[in-house]
């Protein structure tokens, strides 16, 4: 409705701007209301089953302990004001690919450490020295998110390090050489 009224003055006058707001005020040109409201229809629903592997609930909960809650790629301890720790239980092996929920296939990692980590930005050396793909499009940006030892903030109980297979898989699988 105002298009119209804006093309209809702007077309029908030898000016060759639009009147100012103040202007076209004056000369009710301009609706400061809204439009009636028309009401729309529902919106279809659709009915569905999903199928999807059940994940153990402590999973994040045991991985956030065994990484004192720091991410293990920046070494950030973020707790936002809840109480809550910012680190995500990241998979090294994922479960869609039948990784398990267990502590030494699991990551604590901050949400962009774990973006980077499932979609291969980022990768892990048999040493556990972080590795950065040639494909990620800031190459200094993401080596300056990595903790200052360049390896991966490891837990203290050997059992709850990562295992060497999952992280050969992700190697293999993952991460972008």
């Amino acid at each position: 409705m105002d298009f119209a009224r804006i093309v209809e003055r702007g077309l029908g006058q030898d000016h060759d701007i639009l009147p100012r707001v103040d202007q076209a005020k004056q000369s009710g040109g301009f609706q400061d209301t809204h439009a009636p409201f028309e009401h729309l229809s529902a919106r279809d629903r659709v009915n569905q089953l999903t199928n999807r592997i059940v994940r153990d609930r402590n999973f994040r909960k045991n991985v956030l302990r065994a990484y004192g809650e720091r991410c293990a790629i920046t070494g950030l301890r973020l707790i936002n004001g809840g109480g809550r720790a910012e680190a995500e239980a990241a998979h090294i092996r994922p479960v869609e690919h039948n990784g398990p929920d267990i502590v030494s296939n699991g990551l604590a990692l901050s949400g962009t450490a774990h973006w980077m980590f499932d979609r291969g930005l980022v990768g892990l050396a048999e040493d556990l020295t972080i590795l950065v793909s040639r494909q990620s499009n800031d190459m200094d940006a993401v080596k300056g998110l990595i903790n200052g030892s360049g390896k991966l903030c490891v837990p203290e109980r050997p059992a709850n390090r990562p295992r060497p297979e999952f992280l050969t898989w992700h190697r293999e699988n993952c991460f972008k050489h």
